[in-house]
């Protein structure tokens, strides 16, 4: 009898695609979907059927379920994922950061979540669209960069937890977007053609300030006008909220100067930011938390290639540990180092681990 397997379906072409190829490979496919976000709740854009969550990706989920003869179902994590991703992308933006919610949806809601699913319904293995791959070794499993160097998703996997790799499949690794495309089309799957969302998902138009204002109005009231000084201290201008703002801005500062300026830091306790010149922008260092390793036996220091953000070059660093506190030094100087972001450790196409970008300096 073939092992189950549980399949996450957003409505998309790529967990459309990742259904298939569950199917041939013999085994038996259930598709779930997660539903995670109220769109009504908070504006955005209601009625695109390609951002997931929406009645439109659901129910699109489920055509392709049908038509490969696999039951589907739809889970409710609304409140999980309010509480574990939505609070603190909101948090953190107060803070003076910027977030990475999809690399905590992943971590926090997704895998546990679908592994915990999974068990309930009896299945041996979980299955999504993410272009990765999983190495499954004697005795361990790694995550390894997918085939597809433009759409490689590693990098926002990070976080999941080490124990659930095991049990994880990614049947897109070794295609490219283009040839996951073809098999849909070929297939005559509804999902074929949608577009691709590069939003986040519960900011459906993209307008972080407008979801802000409306999430938690109250203290995004208390936040109003402030200055905008150099590198020197000296005020310069006025910006109209430190949250509308993050480190490596360049556009809408309403400044005149004869080289191009960018934010540098952010100080939300003084409700300023600064702004400097592009050489303001590099950091050789900087502090890491949340550290979560996928590979076992990490000793330090360890030379090791990191990514600061997504579809940003891998770069050579080295990663300290000093009382359970890890640092990177960057071999070469790297700009816009942000808190809040994800900083992802590799060595060559394996994924050792990742973390939360803290101050640089």
């Amino acid at each position: 009898m073939p092992d189950k397997v549980l399949v996450a379906m957003s409505g998309g072409v790529d967990s459309s695609v990742a259904l298939l190829k569950i199917v041939e490979m013999g085994y038996d496919a259930i598709g779930v979907t997660m539903k995670l976000w109220e769109y009504h709740d908070v504006g955005g854009n209601l009625l695109d059927d390609s951002n997931c969550c929406s009645v439109g990706a659901i129910n699109n989920a489920k055509l392709v379920c049908d038509r490969l003869n696999v039951p589907h179902y739809t889970l409710d994590f609304t409140d999980v994922f309010q509480k574990s991703v939505v609070d603190n992308f909101a948090d953190e933006y107060l803070a003076g950061r910027t977030p990475n919610p999809c690399v905590r949806c992943n971590s926090l809601v997704k895998w546990d979540a679908f592994v915990q699913q999974a068990d309930k319904l009896g299945a041996a293995y979980i299955a999504t669209g993410h272009y990765a791959k999983v190495q499954h070794l004697k005795g361990s499993s790694v995550l390894k960069k997918g085939r597809d160097t433009l759409k490689d998703q590693a990098y926002v996997l990070w976080g999941i937890p080490a124990h659930t790799l095991s049990r994880t499949l990614f049947p897109l690794g070794d295609l490219t977007k283009e040839e996951v495309r073809e098999i849909a089309r070929k297939n005559k799957f509804e999902t074929a053609e949608i577009p691709e969302s590069m939003e986040i998902c519960f900011v459906a138009d993209n307008n972080y300030k407008r979801f802000l204002k409306e999430y938690i109005p109250e203290k995004m009231s208390e936040i109003g006008a402030g200055e905008i000084v150099d590198e020197s201290g000296e005020v310069v201008g006025e910006h109209s909220g430190y949250t509308d703002y993050t480190i490596g801005q360049r556009k809408g500062l309403g400044l005149s100067t004869p080289e191009p300026r960018y934010v540098s830091n952010i100080d939300p306790s003084n409700n300023q930011i600064r702004i400097g010149k592009k050489e303001s922008l590099t950091k050789d260092n900087c502090e890491v938390s949340g550290v979560n390793w996928l590979v076992d036996n990490m000793s330090f220091p360890c030379d090791i290639q990191a990514q600061i953000r997504y579809n940003s070059p891998v770069i050579d660093a080295t990663i300290t540990q000093k009382d359970h506190q890890f640092s990177v030094e960057f071999a070469q100087p790297q700009i816009a180092v942000t808190p809040g972001q994800s900083i992802v450790f590799y060595k060559n196409d394996i994924v050792l681990g990742g973390g939360i970008i803290e101050k640089n300096y």
